[in-house]
């Protein structure tokens, strides 16, 4: 693809960035995915400071082409995983849950690349300000922690680019080259993709819930624990627990507590289908196939260009 902005941006060849996600994405997929043409991620918010800098310098060795770092800034350890960040040469950070502003300037002064995940134009007008590089725009539809807003990705993308000039990567419900055709019809540069990496060999997630993704159908997933922070899970004991609870008209302290510590790492990393917090996309109801993070970036790229041309030769 010949100046795509996100290419440009990371130096890399196919505008696909597989999302830095908790207890799933490791070194070995985030190298995986660079190594074939895209931009892997590290998911530093479910490591320890240690095992953040093992990773990176696991992901070093493994690849010699462009991968990040995606920083919660929410995170309690967040100033130790800054300093490793920098002190291992890590070029690309992507931050998410928090204000932009608090380490954008700093990162960038050590040369660090920075892109921060928004779920609302509000946020999007902010990251400008804040002085990042470029701008995740995620729809509710996608897994894990959402905005309040529920805004889907097919309305958030045009909103924010008619808005601002940064490049805009779409994220929130993109499996397949078609659905990433669509997002680049509506405006955006790049996607970044999370549900369909979970569902990979590399992947970090546990084969339980690696398999639970693959036999997931439409309306398996929902988002919930809105009076927290919103977030999109598979259905399970431990949903149908949080419903109740909600409906109940359980306090936010009850909440809490009802969530507890180490959930959805019991049910994503350890594979506890009952009692754990399975975090994942709406897109799930199409994923068929556990595949290795080549083919997944392979096969979305050569169906996207396919599906571009075939637009650009259509008789209207």
């Amino acid at each position: 693809m010949n100046k795509n902005k996100i290419c440009e941006l990371f130096n890399i060849e196919k505008p696909i960035i597989q999302a830095g996600m908790i207890w799933c994405s490791g070194w070995e997929l985030a190298s995986s995915v660079s190594n074939a043409g895209g931009l892997g991620l590290i998911g530093s918010g479910s490591m320890y400071p240690d095992i953040l800098r093992i990773h990176i310098k696991k992901c070093t060795q493994a690849t010699n082409k462009p991968f990040g770092v995606n920083v919660p800034l929410l995170y309690p350890n967040i100033e130790e995983h800054i300093k490793i960040i920098i002190e291992e040469g890590v070029k690309i950070v992507f931050t998410s849950a928090g204000n932009p502003k608090i380490w954008t300037n700093h990162l960038k002064q050590h040369g660090i690349i920075v892109v921060h995940v928004v779920s609302a134009l509000k946020f999007a007008l902010k990251c400008v300000d804040a002085g990042v590089d470029a701008i995740v725009a995620e729809g509710f539809e996608a897994g894990g922690h959402n905005g309040k807003e529920e805004t889907t990705t097919f309305v958030l993308i045009p909103q924010i680019k008619s808005s601002i000039s940064l490049p805009i990567i779409a994220a929130g419900g993109i499996a397949t080259g078609t659905q990433m055709a669509a997002a680049f019809t509506l405006g955006a540069d790049g996607v970044q993709i999370g549900s369909r990496f979970v569902a990979t060999f590399e992947s970090s997630a546990h084969e339980n819930f690696k398999n639970k993704i693959i036999q997931a159908k439409e309306g398996d997933t929902q988002l919930t624990l809105k009076q927290l922070t919103p977030v999109r899970l598979i259905k399970n004991k431990f949903f149908d627990e949080v419903i109740q609870a909600e409906q109940s008209g359980a306090s936010i302290e009850e909440l809490k507590n009802l969530l507890g510590k180490a959930r959805a790492k019991k049910g994503m990393f350890e594979g506890d289908l009952i009692d754990g917090e399975l975090e994942i996309g709406q897109v799930s109801a199409s994923i068929n196939e556990i595949k290795t993070a080549a083919e997944v970036v392979n096969e979305i790229y050569s169906e996207f260009k396919s599906v571009i041309k075939k637009i650009s030769l259509l008789d209207l």
